[in-house]
Formats: C-alpha cells, sequence, structure tokens
C-alpha cells in the first residue's frame, strides 16, 4: 500500500545519532563527539570490507602461479592500472551520490521526509543513466584510455580483460552507492554496513574461484577477480533495493516516484555538478600522474598499487569520518543550527586525522614486512625496492589527507561544492602534475624546443609530488572550513 507524504505541519526531523537525550552538552542533542562517532564507525566497518575486497584481490595477484618473473610483474601491474580505473569510472556515480547525500541531510535536518525520499529516487535516476553512459564506453574506450596510460603488453591484456567485467556491472555498483549515500543523509549508516557485510562474505570465495578456478576449471585470472567483486555487488545491491522497499530512515522505494522531477534534479544537479566537476578534474589529473607511472617499468607499476592499497588502509578512517561531517553539517544547516554544523565537522576532522595518522606511523615503521606480505617471491624483489620508500613517505601527509577527505566532504554537505572544485584543480595541475614530471624524469621537455634537467626520482619523485599536493590542498581545506562562509549556502 502507498502511503502518502505527510502533510508540512506534522513533519518532524529525525533524530540524530547517539546516547539518550540526557548526555551531551544540551538536553536535547548529543554532543558532536558521539554524533560523529556514531556515524563513523559503521562506515569504518563498510569501508573495512570494501578494503578486504580490494586487498584480497591483490594477495591473489600478487601470489600467482605464472609462467615467468615477467608474467608476474604484468599481472601486478596490471592490477594497479585496474585500482585506478576502477576508482576513476566509479567516481562518475558522484554526479548522484553527492547530491544525494546533502540534499537529504538538509530536507531531514528540517523534518521535510517526504522531500528526502524524493532526492532520492531522482538521485537513484541518475545514477542509472551513469550506468547506461559506462556500459556505452565499456564497449568502446577502453582500449583506447589503457594506450593513452602507456600500458602495453600482456598487462595491458590483463586489465582488458578485467575491465570489461567491470563495465559489464558497473550499474550496480553505482545504484548501491547512491542508495548507501542517500541513507548516509537520513542518518543511517549500519543498514550499509550489513549489506556489505554480507558483499564481502559473498565475494571472498567468488574472487577465489574465479582467479584460480575450481576443480579442472583453470579459471578467469584477473578477470576473476572482477567477477567475483561484480556479482557480489549485484546481490549486494539486490538487498539493499529490497531493503528500502520496506523502508529505512525515512527513506522508501516506491516506483511512482522513479520519474524525472525538474525541479528537485535541478536542486541535486546545482550540489552534485561542481562535486562531479572536481571529481573528473581529479581523474584527469590522476591519469596523467599513472602515465608517468607506467612509463617506469612493471616493477614501478605494481609498487605504485602495492602502497596505494596499504595507504587505503588509513583512508578509511578518513571516508568514514567524512561521511559524518558531510550528514552533521547538513543536518545541522537544514536545522538552522550553523554553529553545530561547524564544530561537527571540526570534530570529525580531529578524530579522523588522529586515525589516519597513527595508520601512518604503521606505514613507516613496517613499510617492508607490508610489501612482503604481497611480493613473497625472489622475482619480485624490485616490486619491494621501489615500493617501501613510498610506503614510509605517506607517514608524513596523513593529517593534511584527512583535511582532503573529511573537510572537503563537510563543505559538500553544505553545498559548498565550488571550492573543492577549484582547490582539486589548483593542487594537481599546478602543483602535483609539474612537480611529478620534474621530480621522476631525467630530462623534462617543456613547449617550444626547450628542456629542463629533471631529478630522475622515478616513483619515488612521484609520490613527493603526491605528498606536496596533499599538504597544498589540505590546507586550504583547512581554510575554507575554518573561515565558516559555506554556512550560509543555499541548496
Amino acid at each position: 500500500m502507498i502511503v502518502p507524504d505527510p502533510p508540512p505541519a506534522v513533519r518532524t526531523p529525525l533524530p540524530l545519532p547517539g546516547p539518550p537525550a540526557a548526555v551531551g552538552p544540551s538536553p536535547l542533542r548529543p554532543s558532536a563527539w558521539w554524533q560523529a562517532v556514531s556515524l563513523a564507525a559503521p562506515a569504518v566497518g563498510q569501508q573495512s570490507l570494501v578494503l578486504i575486497v580490494s586487498l584480497t584481490g591483490r594477495w591473489l595477484a600478487g601470489n600467482a602461479t605464472t609462467d615467468s618473473a615477467a608474467d608476474q610483474l604484468a599481472l601486478q601491474a596490471a592490477q594497479t592500472t585496474c585500482f585506478y580505473l576502477s576508482w576513476m569510472i566509479g567516481s562518475f556515480g558522484i554526479l548522484a551520490s553527492a547530491g544525494a547525500t546533502t540534499l537529504v541531510s538538509r530536507l531531514i535536518g528540517a523534518g521535510d521526509t517526504g522531500g528526502a525520499n524524493r532526492a532520492f529516487h531522482q538521485a537513484l535516476l541518475l545514477s542509472m543513466g551513469v550506468g547506461i553512459a559506462g556500459w556505452v564506453f565499456g564497449g568502446f574506450g577502453i582500449a583506447t584510455l589503457l594506450g593513452a596510460l602507456n600500458l602495453d603488453g600482456t598487462a595491458a591484456r590483463y586489465a582488458t580483460d578485467f575491465l570489461g567485467v567491470m563495465m559489464l556491472l558497473l550499474p550496480f555498483q553505482l545504484i548501491s552507492n547512491t542508495g548507501n549515500a542517500s541513507l548516509a543523509g537520513a542518518g543511517d549508516t549500519r543498514t550499509p554496513l550489513w549489506i556489505g557485510l554480507g558483499t564481502t562474505l559473498a565475494n571472498l570465495p567468488l574472487a577465489w574461484a574465479g582467479f584460480r578456478g575450481l576443480g579442472d576449471w583453470p579459471g578467469l585470472g584477473l578477470a576473476g577477480i572482477a567477477w567475483g567483486a561484480g556479482l557480489s555487488q549485484a546481490l549486494g545491491t539486490v538487498a539493499l533495493l529490497v531493503l528500502l522497499s520496506r523502508g529505512r530512515a525515512g527513506l522508501k522505494l516506491r516506483l511512482s516516484l522513479l520519474r524525472p522531477n525538474p525541479p528537485l534534479l535541478r536542486r541535486l544537479l546545482r550540489i552534485s555538478l561542481p562535486a562531479a566537476a572536481e571529481s573528473l578534474s581529479m581523474v584527469a589529473g590522476q591519469m596523467v600522474f599513472l602515465s608517468v607511472v607506467n612509463r617506469l617499468g612493471d616493477a614501478a607499476r605494481g609498487a605504485h598499487g602495492i602502497a596505494l592499497g596499504w595507504e587505503s588502509m588509513a583512508e578509511i578512517f578518513g571516508m568514514a569520518f567524512g561521511i559524518a561531517a558531510s550528514v552533521l553539517v547538513g543536518q545541522n544547516l537544514g536545522a538552522g543550527r550553523p554553529a553545530e554544523a561547524r564544530r561537527c565537522g571540526l570534530v570529525a576532522y580531529a578524530l579522523g586525522s588522529l586515525l589516519m595518522t597513527a595508520g601512518g606511523i604503521v606505514f613507516y615503521l613496517a613499510a617492508e614486512p607490508l610489501f612482503q606480505f604481497y611480493c613473497p617471491k625472489p622475482e619480485q624483489a624490485p616490486v619491494v625496492a621501489a615500493g617501501v620508500p613510498v610506503l614510509r613517505l605517506v607517514a608524513f601527509s596523513m593529517p593534511m589527507l584527512a583535511s582532503c577527505h573529511i573537510l572537503s566532504s563537510g563543505l559538500r554537505g553544505a553545498g559548498d561544492t565550488r571550492f573543492p572544485f577549484l582547490f582539486t584543480c589548483l593542487g594537481f595541475f599546478a602543483v602535483r602534475l609539474p612537480l611529478t614530471f620534474w621530480l621522476s624524469e631525467p630530462l623534462l621537455e617543456l613547449p617550444w624546443g626547450r628542456s629542463v634537467v629533471g631529478m630522475d626520482l622515478g616513483l619515488y619523485g612521484c609520490w613527493l609530488a603526491m605528498q606536496a599536493d596533499l599538504w597544498f590542498r589540505g590546507v586550504l581545506f583547512l581554510w575554507r572550513f575554518l573561515a565558516g562562509n559555506w554556512q550560509a549556502t543555499r541548496v
């Protein structure tokens, strides 16, 4: 039975997550610390499950039975490029998910649960449209993209097989991300955690069997890992839609609402388009950055991917507390509490930064055994030699990486998406990429026939440039959030 939305006079805000009202600085609301932890803790669990899936695939490739040392390095090099491209293609979903979290949280904070539910449906429509575009790209653009990224030979063949499967199942990922983002905006980060647990439990045997085979079936190699991840994601998406059809956190899936609502779509796109432009500028910068790494050979490619994989273990805290910052900022602004929105964002940053910095210390002290976990064979020694120094370098940028994740999410939660776009463009194209070319290569060719002697530091030079970019953007995000101009943003 379809239940109509309540009239405006009887709408009441959903409570912010937390303990009983008596705990906290006010008799009506829990403390900012408790709210941030209550939202972030399930998100940490969910992001940890995503990381387990990624690290399992990385371990399978690193311990594969291959015909030669060159084939082993090519497999790990292909996996690094697929890691980047999976993130790049999935990031297009921000066109729906960024607006979903921001608008749903604002409307929930204002007590308009009916409007929040309608915004959720419009975001689902956007995610479906992006998924269809992904299908078209998957059919025509993968080979061209790999060529532009300087990936060739056996590594390119492995990557093509993986990405073909990923693009086929992309719509499930995008719909799931949008549903999770909408639930987070409504204050529910627990449901995505339980769905993620089931998805991970399904993925592990599927990826293992798909890569290594089962009985007389030899498996599909790297493409088998993609099938494992994609099929388990599809199962999780179906489960999420079933739960939403029954109602969760004030959101209820209704087929009657899955039709375009132009005014609401415009509100979503006003938030999402700058966020998507920021994501696309980051993607463009990352692709140029990866093309430089790929020129350094298979050992550097593999080391780069493994270091990023370990770095992701600390980043899960940044992403989780970024969700908390986005939701709390949006809900408090919707409820007319801008000072509380600012305080919650800073509390989320303090907690996330502390945890990420602790992770950075672990990376610095245990870099070599962490690399040897994925590179146990003697022929993988070049990967370890290239990767250990860059993983240790990560420890020095964790506070600013936390700022890039958490405070930028807080700004997006407020609907302030234009400044993050500007900061990202400056960070990548004015800082990271020029430094990458100069620090990594022996000779930097400039326009008009000029050249500059480079530092020739290889992969280490690329990561030095990355750290400089993170510090540059992290300081800008911190300045913007502390300035507080975003508190007056209308969505």
